[in-house]
Formats: structure tokens, C-alpha cells, sequence
């Protein structure tokens, strides 16, 4: 798997210039499904700097004398930390459909966008909730 992931990599450093929209080779589908999912973890950590900084301004605003619990903050970064190893496996699993095939690459960049996608969304809806 991971062997297939750097070869996704390789294809898209080799060729920054794929039409994405026109992408019929396999290794330009695995590069572009790959360039997708980039976008996504982009947007998604753009989205948790915006959460996380809201979530340590309740914490800082919440009088602790009566609840010792974790923040906000640290709570949402240890969800976040487990959810990353949850994308990561989900996707190596739902990957094992096309296992050892030049489309395994495509199929885990697809599910990382698409979860990735999903999360970020949940980040956005988090701090809209406070």
C-alpha cells in the first residue's frame, strides 16, 4: 500500500502538467485522485486552525473551578488525532477492493477526499454549534 501511495506521488511530481479533466492513463487517474485528496487535507487544515483557535478561546473563557475535565481544545485534538488514523485505515481498507492494482492508489486517494471532505465539514459545523 504504501509502495502504491508513493508511486501516486511519483506520477504527479513527474507530471504537474496532467489534464485532470481529461486523465485517462491509470497513473494519471491515480495523480489526479491524488491532487484532489492534497486539496482536501488542505482545506481541512485551514479549517482546523479556524476551530481549533475557537475552541481555545471557550476554553479560556470557561471557569474551571467546578469541572476539571479537558478543554475543548484538547478533547477536539485528541478526536482529531484518532480520526486521521481512522481515515487513514478505512481508506487502506476500502483500497484492498482494487489490492495490488494500478487503480489501489485512485480508490484510497478517493476515500481520503472523500472523508477528508466530510470532516472538514464537521469542523466548520463545530464551531458554528458554540
Amino acid at each position: 500500500m504504501i509502495l502504491s501511495a508513493l508511486l501516486a506521488l511519483a506520477a504527479a511530481a513527474q507530471d504537474p502538467e496532467i489534464d485532470c479533466d481529461n486523465a485517462m492513463a491509470q497513473f494519471e487517474l491515480n495523480a489526479c485522485a491524488y491532487k484532489e485528496f492534497e486539496r482536501a487535507d488542505a482545506a481541512m487544515n485551514a479549517q482546523w486552525k479556524v476551530t481549533a483557535a475557537r475552541m481555545k478561546a471557550i476554553d479560556a473563557d470557561f471557569d474551571r473551578t467546578q469541572d476539571n475535565r479537558p478543554g475543548y481544545f484538547d478533547t477536539l485534538l485528541a478526536a482529531q488525532r484518532a480520526w486521521l488514523t481512522y481515515r487513514d485505515k478505512q481508506c487502506a481498507s476500502e483500497g484492498y477492493t482494487m489490492r495490488g492494482g494500478s487503480a489501489e492508489p485512485m480508490v484510497i486517494s478517493g476515500c481520503q477526499t472523500q472523508l477528508t471532505d466530510a470532516r472538514t465539514k464537521q469542523l466548520k459545523d463545530l464551531i458554528e454549534e458554540y
